[in-house]
């Protein structure tokens, strides 16, 4: 693990202490979802790695491909798709694609799930650090193919996911923190 990624997963908790105010309410008012999930990223950002520990945190079963190609949602035995949005030029240009190749291969991976009638789920952790031009070109055409979408709140400042989701009637749950996003996550599993 890169010491970005460390730094990140280890903000995750530090931001994690302060205490809730109480249960908040979600929008997804069932669970709509299937476990093992086949996580993978949308945009290659360091995010896939928080939401890794969010499913363990969970105890959600998962196998995790940030560079996912066509069939391994089914070889992996996958019941659920979770998408990682957000994105990064470093990660792209680690893995070695462009954002073109990149939303055609997490496209491709939709198709499949929506093949096998499989639920997909989006997640946004990277909060406001992580919008901009190059996420928000992910966000855009991958949350309307979700049938559920979590966000922390400070990656929606803008209303770009209320905006999205309305329009494509997804069920939209926003969390104040990284740490509270594996609450409605879990919610969504039967």
């Amino acid at each position: 693990m890169k010491t970005r990624e460390k730094f990140l997963i280890a903000a995750m908790f530090v931001f994690s202490v302060a205490p809730g105010v109480g249960a908040q309410s979600y929008n997804l008012k069932s669970p709509i979802a299937d476990k093992p999930v086949f996580l993978t990223s949308a945009g290659q950002s360091a995010d896939i790695e928080m939401v890794k520990v969010l499913l363990d945190r969970s105890k959600i079963e998962y196998k995790a491909d940030a560079m996912a190609k066509t069939g391994a949602i089914k070889a992996a035995g996958g019941k659920t798709l979770l998408i990682a949005i957000g994105g990064s030029s470093k990660g792209l240009g680690a893995a070695g694609v462009s954002q073109d190749v990149e939303l055609a291969r997490v496209k491709e991976i939709v198709a499949e799930a929506k093949k096998l009638g499989i639920k997909i789920i989006g997640v946004h952790v990277g909060g406001e650090a992580r919008r901009g031009e190059l996420s928000d070109g992910f966000i855009a055409a991958i949350v309307p193919l979700c049938d559920y979408v979590i966000v922390v709140a400070e990656g929606n400042k803008d209303g770009l996911f209320t905006k999205l989701c309305a329009q494509a009637k997804i069920p939209l749950d926003s969390v104040d923190k990284i740490s509270k996003v594996g609450d409605p996550l879990l919610k969504a599993f039967r």
